[in-house]
């Protein structure tokens, strides 16, 4: 079962303004040098090589983020960053506000944060679009599991 991160209108809005940014931070050096005609095509390739890579990543990590239930462990991913977390090793499960700090693979500020025993940070910040349904699932999956009383369980 695939869940996918609800993104908030607020993150939607820094991550465009991010990218509006980093455009012109890349090309204006580049047709600065274009104009006076002091560039080559190596110089156009290794500019927009940069400038693909970094919007692509940026993209990558913050519209392909999901949560899969796998038979053995929960699989949670956001671009290149992904972690295996065994149900055995899921300990606790809260409503958490705080999603600046620690290890974070979510798009929104209504976030669950998932304890575990084996991670480097102990835990993991996700926001499932559909979260009442992905914690009736870690439920099913993980009925030793500690939940805060604010997430209710249907």
């Amino acid at each position: 079962m695939i869940f996918y991160s609800k993104i908030d209108k607020i993150f939607l809005s820094i991550i465009s303004v991010a990218i509006l940014m980093i455009v012109p931070l890349l090309l204006v050096p580049f047709l600065v040098d274009f104009y006076n005609r002091n560039t080559n095509i190596v110089d156009l390739i290794v500019v927009f090589s940069i400038l693909f890579i970094t919007v692509g990543l940026i993209i990558w990590t913050t519209f392909f983020i999901c949560y899969i239930f796998y038979d053995r462990y929960l699989f949670v991913k956001a671009g290149p960053f992904r972690s295996k977390i065994m149900y055995e090793d899921i300990t606790k499960v809260k409503k958490t506000n705080d999603i600046f700090t620690g290890y974070r693979l979510l798009s929104s500020k209504e976030a669950i944060e998932i304890f575990y025993k084996t991670g480097k940070f102990g835990s993991v910040k996700i926001s499932p679009r559909e979260k009442q349904n992905f914690i009736n699932e870690l439920k099913k999956r993980c009925p030793h599991i500690e939940i805060e009383d604010s997430l209710t369980i249907i």
